[in-house]
């Protein structure tokens, strides 16, 4: 039984209300033990792209939440925030702490781990590259692309890009931090446009923390477009709504594949 999404939810925004009252209503609130921020950089050996990814982690029981935030957004005095309830975080003030916190407090509730819908994926050991390559590819089997099939890729990264191309589809490439993919193609920053000409669409977790998220996935249903998520960021978030637009989802809790040379686990889940 799904704990959360058999309520009238169609936000994350209603998703983080609903939970939010839960924990105000429980007779033991749960508690973010730890509370933290890392600041990781990639630059891989295949391109010159440097991808700079900063998170904030909540420890909620046997889970981690994470959002992915913007440089210079957050910073290490988070772990201030250890030992609250998590009923605060999702009250705070920052939105990549309620997300996170709401992230936590889901995967507590029901760790990819142990949910039987999810199909675990073995990342091999390996470089960086390899490793990317590995996890890429992965996220671009989640949807059926054709040849020919315009692919709206909200938040790019070179070897995912590499893996739609491989598969016949065209890359139609939107993020707000890169101006051309390693091979010289444009990328917009206009999201609306390249949903406009998607015959499908692959997005980031980090659409959850930046707000578009709703807005991607209200546009997928009004256009019958399948949706695949690939989630580092509230990846327990972005379950709550497979087969409410989402159709497909590569889900990876902390500590994430780029923070390892040995094998790590993808969680994959797709819609029947």
């Amino acid at each position: 039984m799904n704990p959360v999404m058999d309520q009238d939810i169609d936000s994350v925004d209603d998703l983080r209300h609903h939970v939010l009252l839960h924990e105000r209503s429980a007779s033991e609130p749960l508690i973010a033990r730890s509370v933290f921020y890392v600041q990781h950089g990639t630059r891989l050996a295949a391109g010159d792209q440097l991808y700079r990814n900063q998170y904030v982690l909540v420890r909620v029981e046997n889970a981690f939440g994470a959002c992915a935030v913007e440089a210079g957004e957050l910073g290490p005095d988070v772990s201030d925030l250890s030992g609250r309830p998590v009923g605060d975080l999702l009250q705070d003030s920052r939105s990549p702490i309620r997300l996170a916190a709401l992230d936590g407090w889901l995967a507590a509730r029901r760790p990819h781990r142990d949910d039987d819908r999810a199909q675990s994926v073995r990342l091999p050991p390996g470089t960086p590259d390899q490793r990317a390559e590995a996890r890429d590819d992965a996220v671009a089997r989640l949807l059926d692309i054709g040849s020919g099939d315009r692919v709206a890729l909200i938040g790019v990264v070179n070897p995912l890009v590499a893996a739609i191309r491989e598969r016949g589809g065209e890359p139609l490439p939107c993020d707000f931090g890169m101006q051309f993919t390693q091979w010289g193609d444009p990328v917009t920053n206009d999201m609306d446009e390249v949903l406009d000409e998607a015959d499908a669409v692959i997005a980031t977790g980090m659409t959850l923390g930046n707000g578009s998220f709703d807005r991607i996935r209200h546009r997928c249903i009004d256009r019958s477009l399948p949706l695949a998520l690939y989630a580092q960021s509230g990846s327990a978030v972005a379950r709550e709504f497979l087969g409410r637009g989402v159709s497909a989802l590569s889900a990876e809790h902390f500590p994430f594949s780029q923070f390892s040379a040995d094998e790590t686990l993808l969680h994959i889940y797709r819609v029947p």
